[in-house]
């Protein structure tokens, strides 16, 4: 099965910002929308280029969303493991 690179790459930007507690029904709509997705992506890539490491990219950008939407991190999925 041939995945597209971009695949690969949103499936890694979800995963990430899911282990900062971005709630996947906020993610799924984020995905969802080309414009939406295309912002997040300019972001992480920028955060990038200034030499972020992925944990504190993801942490960023999780923040930025929950400022955002004005929405709490949800740790308890993190409190059943």
């Amino acid at each position: 099965m041939y995945f597209h690179p971009m695949d690969n790459t949103r499936l890694a930007i979800y995963e990430r910002l899911r282990d900062f507690f971005v709630p996947a029904p906020i993610l799924d709509e984020i995905f969802s929308q080309e414009d939406d997705f295309a912002v997040l992506l300019q972001s992480w890539e920028e955060l990038r280029e200034l030499k972020y490491k992925e944990d504190e990219i993801a942490d960023q950008i999780s923040k930025t969303i929950f400022k955002e939407l004005d929405i709490e991190p949800d740790y308890q999925d993190e409190d059943e493991k």
